[in-house]
């Protein structure tokens, strides 16, 4: 019982550093609304430049890797966004984890195809390791969806 007095004591400190009763949704929603738009706004600027001035520098093959990172990054832009949205609505913490595990799989995965496109520089496994990490935001999300709200 200690310690659920000592996680109340942390949270009430917590809660009144913000000025608000649910400090941890009311940051937390904003990173990943901040992070699922800042996403989607590179997803849409890699889309122009792979159209634009990659096809004519790169082989089509890369190219088609490049075209299929931006289609992963687009579509874990609206993760991250919908991360925010169930976090606004009291969800549990698994979907933090989840959201956590896009951004970083994001990260990982999309700089190991765009950088070699773009600057020849080669990351060798930062691609496996983001796409696993994207791999285990899905099923971290699918949990979070199993887990009884408050």
């Amino acid at each position: 019982m200690e310690s659920d007095r000592t996680g109340r004591r942390f949270l009430t400190r917590m809660s009144s550093a913000c000025g608000k009763g649910r400090y941890s949704i009311a940051l937390m929603h904003r990173i990943w609304f901040g992070l699922g738009s800042f996403a989607g706004l590179t997803a849409v600027m890699m889309a122009a430049v792979s159209a634009h001035g990659l096809r004519e520098r790169l082989d089509p093959a890369v190219l088609q890797s490049v075209g299929i990172a931006v289609q992963m990054h687009g579509w874990h832009a609206l993760a991250l966004l919908a991360c925010g949205i169930w976090r606004v609505r009291d969800a549990p913490r698994l979907v933090d984890l989840a959201a956590t595990a896009f951004a970083l799989g994001l990260l990982l995965f999309c700089s190991a195809v765009y950088a070699p496109a773009l600057a020849g520089i080669r990351l060798p496994m930062a691609a496996p390791a983001g796409g696993i990490m994207l791999m285990g935001g899905w099923v971290v999300l699918g949990l979070a969806a199993a887990v009884p709200t408050r």
